[in-house]
């Protein structure tokens, strides 16, 4: 095929992945698996337009992807919309992974009859939720903001946790004096190196954007591009986890902590997007329609586990001691979708030599579609259901503006029961209409309200009209001479908001 084909063929793999996405919405059908059956109508044993099982190559291609959808889940995240439930995502994150994949795993070994230590791999595979599904499912519900930010800072940190487990189950099988203390290790050494990475590029990297101004502004994406190539680069060279270290990267870069942060995360979302198509034209070329049925029993029951047991055991147990009602523990169980990440981890044991580990693509490609037409369609619906969805009730204390005549300052401090202040939902009773700016150094923001007023949030919250609230902004300026009242007053002497 020479290379006008090949961009032939490219142009047309991607018109049809958008019609597929458009046709997808249409008849409320989840677009990924239109995306994998693009790739399995034009695979070998389809139409045979396309003949790929270079599992190497899937490898390297679902890498370079999966680290552009996990970047781009830190950069709409941004840290300080996390911070406030970093220690459940955490707890989620590395404990549930690992007792998902352990029950998964005791799972996968009976019913296909595997080894143990086999089993153990397989459910490592299929144990992760995906960035890229789960961020998608959030778009289209109501939950509460709380749950969003535990779910989105999960999103995040369970892949490398799974990558590690795949890694170190497949050295286990190989030799077998490699055991659970090496496991250990290799968890420390690859999530401190990656975490350090992270850290390390990531802030600089916003750091740099702040104070460096680019033009044009096409180049703000090229940067952002280079902060999560050298996070993951480092990290990978240095034995490190690149996947978590590109996931920090991006919850640096994340809210509004650097210049045009809104163009970056338009940007990213699609290259997100984008590579989660290609990830799953990639399972769809590799996974051999004709093969699947051999494995089709066993494997749905095993999906049927994962989702109904492995899952929600592990989320109950990981967040004991935490302060979620049972409703919500069962809305955070039930949004383990899966997705794109199963497609990259069932390449690393064929790659390995792992014995049939060629029918673990099957054995996924099963659990995907479970999870996709299950969970992804029913996630809303179980959340009004279940009571955690809606915006919280308005503060009684707080008494509403008097149509024609304005209303004095309202301040007062920030509670913890008013949810994030970076991205609240109410402000004083009244709901949020938009978030004008995201403070950068710790939880804030400035945001117009529903019933015209704006209030600043933060450690202390203010309402008011924005003459009121720059009166408060300069009181606050001549205090402490902070970068964020200066950005305050800037905003409210905006022509959309100055009097």
């Amino acid at each position: 095929m020479g290379d006008s084909e090949i961009i032939l063929v490219g142009g047309a793999l991607l018109a049809a992945a958008l019609g597929a996405s458009v046709l997808a919405a249409r008849i409320r059908l989840p677009a990924l698996l239109l995306f994998l059956a693009v790739g399995m109508a034009v695979g070998s044993d389809g139409a045979g337009w396309l003949r790929f099982g270079d599992y190497d190559a899937a490898r390297r291609i679902g890498t370079i992807a999966l680290a552009l959808i996990l970047f781009e889940g830190g950069l709409g995240t941004g840290f300080a919309r996390i911070r406030p439930v970093l220690g459940a995502a955490l707890r989620l994150g590395m404990l549930g992974t690992l007792l998902t994949a352990l029950m998964g795993g005791v799972a996968a070994a009976f019913l296909f009859g595997l080894p143990l230590i086999h089993g153990l791999l397989l459910g490592s595979i299929l144990a992760s939720t995906d960035t890229a599904a789960v961020f998608g499912v959030l778009r289209g519900s109501a939950l509460r903001p709380r749950l969003t930010r535990t779910l989105e800072g999960e999103a995040g940190l369970n892949d490398p946790v799974a990558v590690l487990l795949v890694v170190g189950f497949i050295s286990w099988i190989q030799d077998p004096a490699y055991g659970a203390g090496d496991m250990a290790v290799l968890f420390v050494r690859e999530l401190s190196i990656g975490a350090m990475s992270g850290v390390l590029f990531g802030w600089a990297g916003a750091a740099g954007l702040r104070r460096v101004r680019l033009e044009p502004a096409g180049l703000y994406p090229v940067a952002s591009i280079a902060v999560a190539a050298l996070a993951f680069g480092a990290a990978q060279t240095l034995d490190g986890s690149g996947f978590l270290a590109v996931y920090l990267a991006g919850l640096a870069l994340g809210g509004d902590s650097v210049p045009n942060g809104r163009a970056l995360r338009v940007f990213h979302g699609g290259v997100a997007w984008l590579a989660q198509v290609l990830l799953f034209l990639v399972l769809g070329l590799l996974v051999s329609p004709g093969q699947l049925g051999s494995v089709a029993g066993e494997s749905l029951v095993l999906a049927t586990l994962i989702l109904l047991v492995a899952r929600p055991a592990a989320v109950m147990l990981a967040l004991v001691g935490q302060r979620y009602s049972a409703n919500e523990r069962l809305i955070l169980a039930w949004a383990g979708l899966r997705g794109a990440v199963p497609v990259v981890l069932a390449t690393f044991p064929v790659i390995a030599g792992i014995h049939d580990a060629a029918r673990f693509f099957d054995i996924a490609f099963f659990t995907v579609v479970i999870s996709t037409v299950v969970q992804g369609p029913t996630f809303p619906w179980l959340a009004r259901v279940l009571g955690v969805t809606g915006l919280p009730e308005p503060d009684r204390n707080e008494r509403a503006p008097v149509p024609g005549r304005v209303p004095p300052l309202i301040t007062r401090l920030w509670s913890s029961e008013d949810e994030d202040p970076a991205d609240p939902v109410r402000v004083a009773g009244v709901q949020v209409a938009e978030v004008l700016r995201r403070r950068p150094d710790v939880a804030g923001a400035v945001v117009a309200l529903a019933d015209g007023r704006l209030a600043v949030t933060g450690p202390t919250m203010a309402v008011g009209s924005p003459r009121q609230l720059e009166r408060f902004a300069l009181r606050h300026l001549r205090e402490e001479d902070s970068p964020w009242w200066r950005m305050v007053i800037e905003t409210l002497r905006m022509p959309a908001w100055a009097p």
